[in-house]
């Protein structure tokens, strides 16, 4: 597709050029045109949509980040806004819908057929975190007791309305899931073979309130295009497909990064959002981390006598405290990809300590030789202090930095909330203690000289 600027999109808007806009719109994959839509507003990109058929108009909408849809869809025309859900997946109709207001999504439940209307109810209940949020109630299923030839006229009445038809699910009489069969296996065999004959009963499966995230983990371990979702009882009630799982990961690293930079969460994406939004997501954790930091300030203030008596040891104090919350970013990070990934459990916490204790002191020796190096030019007096607050910074926050997924994990909280600013702040006020303690204790026979010479 050729690139197309916002204001040709909108000289067709204004002048309902709907031929010009149809003609785009058949050359293009309608997530191009989703992106295309993100810089129009949102009452652009309604009148945009108005002028499409309903079958591409919801496809298009489909594409199209979750605000934007709401955006340009809440209190229009719930006619028009009902025709366009009613073609959408069960789950994704479910979601936009959930998110308008109770109202208006009355509004639009009630000019939906009673099946859909039925699907999409039963969707909302879900808790957002779990399989039943995130499925689809569009499978294709045949019974166990059918032939090949009856399962192919089944499928082929079924399978316009349903969101894939290559995973095909078995289930027994009472609409339990005991197997499945590729379409591929169904087209190649006798048409008078029986299915229960054919299917594979090692399907993989999840629970409808299992965590969302198991869900993905199992699509990715087993390389499927969609996982069959079932009830406690065992009977089919929908299924999650790769495209859900996309969606989910893009949503969950944001929502990680986001809480690695100490953001609130945001609904909108940051160039949509208000300013007051945004200071609002922005403003909770720096204030705490204010007021953290307030004891590194009280620690200085604590060891005034000794900076009074050796100046130049404010030289190497960011250096030191800014190495400490460095090498516990680092390891922060490490860790809070690796529990992400399940490469490593509560159980490994120990292993991994005692790891991270010998690597850790390791890039302390080795980043206490430069700064011994320099402090060999610039101060030579507080060489030693310098070099031993080196090490010890640098395993605080390594060892800090590795802990604190593990502790959040255990509180059942998420790992991401171990934050590169917590922990620098955490590594900032544990080094200032350390610094000052140590050049205390070094340089005793200086402090003691300058107390005296100032009548002290």
């Amino acid at each position: 597709m050729d690139k197309i600027e916002a204001t040709t999109l909108r000289d067709w808007i204004d002048r309902q050029d709907s031929s010009s806009i149809r003609t785009v719109v058949d050359e293009a994959y309608p997530s191009d045109i989703a992106d295309l839509l993100e810089y129009l507003t949102d009452d652009e990109t309604w009148q945009f949509l108005s002028l499409l058929e309903d079958e591409t108009a919801s496809e298009v909408l489909s594409h199209m980040q979750r605000e934007r849809q709401i955006g340009a869809t809440e209190e229009r025309d719930p006619e028009v806004v009902s025709r366009w859900l009613s073609r959408m997946s069960s789950d994704d109709r479910a979601d936009v819908i959930k998110a308008f207001d109770d109202t208006y999504a009355q509004q639009i439940l009630s000019r939906l057929t009673d099946r859909q209307r039925r699907e999409t109810e039963g969707l909302a209940q879900y808790a957002e975190d779990t399989v039943g949020a995130l499925m689809s109630t569009e499978f294709a299923a045949i019974p166990a007791d059918s032939t090949v030839g009856e399962a192919l006229e089944l499928i082929r009445l079924e399978a316009p309305r349903k969101e894939t038809i290559y995973s095909i699910y078995v289930l027994d009489r009472s609409s339990n899931l005991v197997g499945d069969i590729s379409l591929k296996d169904l087209i190649l065999a006798h048409p008078s073979e029986k299915i229960a004959d054919l299917m594979d009963t090692n399907t993989p499966r999840c629970m409808v309130d299992d965590l969302s995230t198991a869900a993905a983990e199992k699509v990715k371990d087993y390389d499927l295009l969609a996982l069959p979702v079932i009830s406690p009882t065992g009977k089919l009630l929908g299924l999650v497909t790769v495209d859900d799982v996309i969606d989910l990961q893009e949503e969950e690293a944001t929502d990680d990064f986001h809480k690695m930079g100490v953001v609130g969460q945001m609904k909108l994406g940051i160039r949509d959002i208000g300013l007051v939004a945004l200071y609002r997501a922005r403003i909770p954790w720096l204030l705490v981390l204010v007021f953290m930091n307030i004891f590194s300030g009280a620690g200085i203030a604590h060891f005034e006598e000794t900076l009074e008596a050796v100046v130049t040891l404010v030289f190497f104090l960011p250096l030191l405290i800014d190495s400490g919350g460095n090498a516990g970013s680092q390891s922060a990070t490490l860790m809070v990809r690796a529990l992400a990934l399940g490469d490593v459990a509560m159980r490994d916490w120990f292993r991994l300590l005692m790891r991270e204790i010998v690597v850790a002191l390791a890039i302390g020796m080795t980043m206490s030789l430069a700064v011994m190096l320099i402090a060999s030019f610039r101060a030579p007096e507080v060489l030693v202090p310098v070099a031993i607050t080196m090490v010890c910074t640098v395993m605080l926050g390594s060892l800090v930095g590795m802990s604190l997924p593990f502790l959040l994990t255990k509180l059942k909280r998420d790992p991401a909330t171990a934050s590169a600013p917590l922990i620098t702040s955490i590594a900032d006020i544990g080094g200032v203690l350390i610094y000052f303690s140590v050049a205390t204790w070094w340089l005793g026979d200086a402090i003691e000289a300058a107390r005296a010479a100032s009548g002290g």
